[in-house]
């Protein structure tokens, strides 16, 4: 294995990025992935190992002041540990990863968009940003699916809740995971922050995972939260989201379907692809 394919497969399970940039940064030091790479055959220098991850895109960030939540706990690293187990397990078996999440609700209709696109004059939008001047709310709830490298979109039009997260990943596998997997597959790898309507505390959501995911289609589903405020190591972030924005700037979506490209089914809305070629 090549240093870049083995550094690579050493930052993968510890990868966060910027949901609006795509930018993407590893929690360990240089020195510490110097370290490990020797271990696996590859002596090589500090700023050699910053050279290559620069190469892979990962930007280089300052300190700013600010602490994520509960980064003392001491399990904290051992919940990241047993994510990648657990990953890596699938990912032997050629079983689904799913990563998940909600985007940021967004008002549809004329209201500013941060980004810029190029057009012949600017796009006039209203001056507030008033729910009531808004033609609806849209809530888009990501689906990742990691083994393909492909990403889901499920587009709500109230909020954002236990019962519609689940009916995201239901109806993911309807559309993509029953086409996308052989004949049988029935263990699936859910990756989720540890917060919001699919956060480790909401009995509703692994109730309603249960009746409309496990028991109503025969699978069994792992569940693994990522710790308290380490949302950013979630995949769907830098590899779902941050391409959606870019796609999103600079232009006020004018009715609810336009708002990625949604096609309506069945009352629905949904956008499914490759990630990063949205």
């Amino acid at each position: 294995m090549t240093i870049v394919a083995s550094l690579q497969e050493l930052v993968e399970p510890e990868t966060a990025g910027e949901p609006m940039t795509g930018q993407i940064w590893v929690r360990s030091s240089l020195r510490s992935l110097r370290d490990r790479l020797e271990a696996v055959g590859h002596p090589v220098s500090a700023p050699t190992v910053g050279r290559l991850l620069k190469e892979l895109d990962y930007a280089l960030h300052v300190n700013a002041k600010k602490r994520e939540a509960s980064s003392n706990h001491p399990d904290r690293d051992q919940q990241f540990d047993y994510i990648a187990v657990q990953r890596a397990t699938f990912t032997a078996a050629g079983l689904p990863i799913l990563s998940i999440d909600a985007k940021k609700k967004e008002l549809v209709g004329d209201f500013k968009n941060a980004g810029q696109t190029w057009s012949l004059e600017p796009i006039a939008v209203n001056v507030h940003d008033y729910p009531h001047d808004a033609l609806g709310r849209a809530v888009p709830y990501g689906v990742y699916d990691v083994t393909n490298n492909r990403g889901f979109i499920y587009l709500g039009t109230s909020g954002d809740t236990p019962a519609f997260a689940a009916d995201a990943i239901a109806a993911w596998w309807q559309t993509e995971g029953l086409a996308g997997f052989p004949l049988g597959t029935d263990h699936l790898l859910v990756l989720a922050d540890a917060g919001g309507s699919n956060g480790c505390r909401v009995r509703a959501w692994k109730e309603r995972l249960q009746v409309e995911v496990c028991d109503r289609f025969g699978i069994a589903v792992t569940v693994c939260h990522y710790p308290t405020g380490c949302s950013k190591w979630n995949p769907i972030e830098h590899r779902l989201f941050s391409q959606i924005s870019r796609n999103w700037a600079g232009v006020p979506p004018p009715h609810l379907g336009y708002a990625a490209g949604f096609h309506p089914r069945h009352n629905d809305y949904y956008w499914t692809g490759r990630a990063g070629h949205l």
